[in-house]
């Protein structure tokens, strides 16, 4: 299930499927985009989190099977974080893989937990990456650790993401929901259309992925 939060101008989406590593079905893609829909002209800022040790393993298995693992909905949903005028940040509890990297690789800012775990293995499974995934990872990463990471099956641990610039900062588990909380702070006094406005400043080379 998906779980929001609103916290004045902050909404927090929480995947909230630990028992099954936070996999996502299809009715949970939908949820998600139905939350981001609606945070638009809402929110000041939107979190993406998820319950217990895991953001997310990706496409639920059975579900993967039967075609999810290829449905136009993941790049739906990480085109709709990419495209929200207000701060998006992806609160990394835990491992991230598969489909779900569409989610973080969209958002604004990606912080992670010291023990998390990042692997893409579209090679092993035999499916394409999302479309816009890859512009969008090699403009964080370089194409080289793109490659590593969508070619070579790598699974790199956090400090590595960190060093590679996949993600911003590392925090620990206890202080990642106040850490994300406190970058939303300007972004909740600042004018109106503000955050918008610098959001278009800043180059986003993956957009034309």
């Amino acid at each position: 299930m998906i779980r929001r939060a609103v916290d004045g101008a902050v909404w927090t989406l929480t995947i909230d499927r630990p028992e099954k590593a936070n996999s996502l079905t299809r009715a949970m893609l939908g949820a998600l985009l139905e939350h981001l829909e609606a945070a638009e002209g809402r929110a000041r800022a939107v979190i993406l989190t998820g319950a217990g040790g895991v953001f997310s393993a990706g496409a639920d298995l059975d579900e993967a099977r039967a075609g999810l693992a290829t449905d136009p909905a993941w790049e739906a949903l990480s085109a709709r974080i990419a495209a929200l005028p207000c701060l998006t940040i992806a609160a990394l509890n835990g491992t991230l893989a598969g489909g779900a990297f569409g989610m973080a690789l969209a958002c604004d800012i990606r912080l992670a937990v010291p023990g998390a775990r990042f692997f893409y293995p579209v090679m092993k499974l035999g499916y394409l990456p999302q479309p816009s995934d890859p512009a969008r990872l090699a403009a964080l990463v370089g194409p080289g650790r793109a490659r590593v990471l969508l070619m070579g099956g790598a699974k790199i641990a956090a400090e590595e993401a960190l060093a590679w610039g996949l993600v911003d900062r590392l925090c620990p588990a206890e202080d990642l929901p106040a850490a994300a909380r406190a970058l939303t702070e300007d972004a909740l006094t600042a004018p109106e259309g503000h955050v918008g406005r610098i959001k278009a400043m800043i180059p986003r080379i993956w957009s034309q992925g």
